[in-house]
């Protein structure tokens, strides 16, 4: 049995996602630090070119993208779920609605100009301009477009009012009354949001969301340590890849296992991965690749939200 190993940074929005995740679900784990801008060799050489925050390793099964990390944490650890029974649909959709349209208002508003000030406070003017730079470059060629931080503004009441009307709605402590990935989802980009005082109003500003934020922080993060880099990436090298899910797997169109090919994120963050496909699941894609440091390696990317093409 594998250890869980997380490759993420502090600051990062969805690496806290996935550390709630990982404290609702009371897993222990290894933490690897990565950097938070460009380059990442040591991130790359287990996932081949995926570059977006936070990335899941069990030995030498790489997981990106935390919609697929969620389930892999459910299958690690059936309870409490992420997916409370009767309400899989419902919780995944409100978790992709909030991954993708309450974190661009997010990140809007952490971007401006007093909030990015507080959070590179004492550090060169240099750090600032590069992690701008990386940033732009991480939304560049995909299809998610950087908000107009007018438009955020004037639409962040209406995103709050909804989700504070469902908080008093719901018989229970979160937002579907028992604790879900909905409840992570939402609560990473207001994570975010507080951090600094130029932006923490935005939440603190109503008291039903900010006492629900608080219960989900409760959780923690779990029991983890540190692992440095080049240990993770030799455990990926020492270790064979898990068995491919049993049975044919869902067909995909124009395409056959075995076969070249290359899966990007559509939105952004658009670095392809190139590989051999094993194996084509209703929720992942499972490619095989090698790699002269990690060795081979299974790297499982959604099947929602990402391209495939011939290589």
């Amino acid at each position: 049995m594998h250890e869980l190993i997380l490759h993420h940074y502090p600051n990062s929005p969805f690496a806290e996602k996935a550390r709630l995740m990982l404290g609702f679900k009371q897993l222990s784990w290894r933490s690897v630090s990565i950097p938070p801008v460009m380059p990442k060799p040591d991130l790359t050489a287990l996932t081949g070119g995926y570059r977006r925050t936070p990335v899941l390793q069990v030995g030498a099964d790489i997981y990106c993208d935390t919609a697929l990390i969620a389930r892999r944490l459910e299958a690690e650890k059936a309870t409490p779920p992420l997916y409370p029974e009767g309400l899989e649909f419902i919780v995944s959709g409100f978790a992709a609605w909030a991954d993708r349209e309450l974190f661009q208002h997010a990140v809007s508003l952490a971007f401006q100009d007093e909030a990015l000030a507080q959070r590179f406070a004492g550090l060169p003017a240099e750090a600032l301009q590069g992690f701008l730079a990386d940033r732009a470059a991480l939304f560049s060629g995909g299809t998610l477009s950087r908000l107009p931080l007018v438009q955020a503004r004037q639409q962040w009441p209406t995103l709050m009012a909804r989700l504070q009307e469902q908080l008093g709605r719901e018989i229970g402590d979160f937002l579907f009354g028992e604790a879900s990935l909905a409840d992570f989802a939402v609560a990473h980009p207001l994570w975010f949001l507080c951090a600094v005082p130029a932006t923490a109003g935005l939440v603190d500003a109503y008291p039903a969301v900010s006492a629900w934020l608080g219960r989900v922080r409760g959780f923690g993060h779990g029991s983890h340590d540190e692992l440095p880099a080049p240990e993770a990436i030799e455990i990926a090298r020492a270790a064979t890849p898990a068995p491919l899910p049993e049975g044919e797997g869902l067909a995909l169109e124009g395409f056959a296992p075995g076969q070249r090919v290359l899966v990007a994120a559509t939105d952004y963050g658009v670095d392809p991965v190139h590989g051999e496909l094993v194996h084509a699941g209703v929720e992942a894609l499972i490619l095989r690749r090698e790699d002269p440091r990690a060795g081979v390696v299974h790297v499982h990317l959604p099947r929602l939200g990402y391209r495939i093409e011939a290589a």
